[in-house]
C-alpha cells in the first residue's frame, strides 16, 4: 500500500486552515499545518518533499517571498498558491517561479484536489531526478584518473585511435578504458554517455 501524499499547508488563518487540513485529511492525505512562513522554514530541510498549499497574504513574510525561501533549500516541493486576493501579475510571478497553480478562495473542492495530486506528482518527479542525479554522480567518482581523461575525449566525438595518439597509449587500451566507463557509468551508447556528462557538467576536451 503506498504512503499518502504529503501536504504542508501553511495559512495564517487558523479557521481556513483547519477546514482545508480536514477536507485533505478525508480524502487520505497526510497534512502538516503552519501559522506563519517563519513556522514552515522551521521545518523544511533539503529533504523535504510533498506539496506545498501556500497563503499568497501573510504577516511577515508573505508567499511569494517564502516560494524564493524554500527554493533556496533544495526541497523536492510541488508548490500550489491559495489566496483571497490574488491578481493576474502575481499568479505571473509565482509561476514564473516555480508554482504549478494558483488557486482563489473560496476554491472548489475538485480544483484544489487536482492542484494537489499534480502538485504530489510534480514534488515526486523531483525526487526522483535528485535520486538519479545523486546516483549518477556515485558513478562518476569510481572512474579513475585515466578513465576521466578518456571520458572527456569520447564525448568529444573522438575516434579510438585519435584518443590513444593524444593520450600516448594504444588503441586497444582506450577500448578497455571506453568500455569500463560506458559500463561504470551505466550507459549503453555514446548518446546517453554524452547526456550522463552533461548532468554530470563534465565538459569535453575541447
Amino acid at each position: 500500500m503506498s504512503s499518502p501524499g504529503k501536504v504542508f499547508l501553511v495559512d495564517d488563518e487558523p479557521e481556513l486552515r483547519q477546514a482545508l487540513a480536514r477536507l485533505l485529511k478525508a480524502e487520505g492525505f497526510d497534512v502538516e499545518g503552519f501559522g506563519s512562513a517563519h513556522e514552515f522554514l522551521a521545518r523544511v530541510t533539503e529533504d523535504t518533499s510533498g506539496c506545498l498549499l501556500l497563503d499568497l497574504s501573510m504577516p511577515g513574510l508573505d508567499g511569494l517571498e517564502l516560494q524564493g525561501r524554500v527554493a533556496a533549500t533544495g526541497a523536492k516541493l510541488g508548490i500550489v498558491f491559495l489566496t483571497g486576493r490574488g491578481d493576474i501579475p502575481t499568479s505571473v510571478r509565482a509561476v514564473r517561479a516555480g508554482a504549478l497553480d494558483f488557486l482563489t478562495k473560496p476554491v472548489r473542492r475538485d480544483d484544489l484536489l487536482q492542484a494537489v495530486r499534480a502538485a504530489l506528482a510534480h514534488a515526486d518527479a523531483q525526487r526522483d531526478a535528485a535520486d538519479a542525479g545523486a546516483a549518477l554522480r556515485r558513478r562518476y567518482a569510481q572512474l579513475t584518473p585515466r578513465e576521466r581523461e578518456v571520458l572527456v575525449h569520447v564525448i568529444a566525438g573522438r575516434l579510438n585511435k585519435v584518443i590513444a595518439a593524444d593520450l600516448g597509449t594504444s588503441e586497444q587500451t582506450i577500448k578497455v578504458h571506453r568500455s569500463r566507463v560506458m559500463e561504470k557509468l551505466g550507459v549503453d551508447s555514446v548518446a546517453d554517455l554524452v547526456r550522463a556528462a552533461q548532468q554530470l557538467g563534465v565538459a569535453p576536451v575541447p
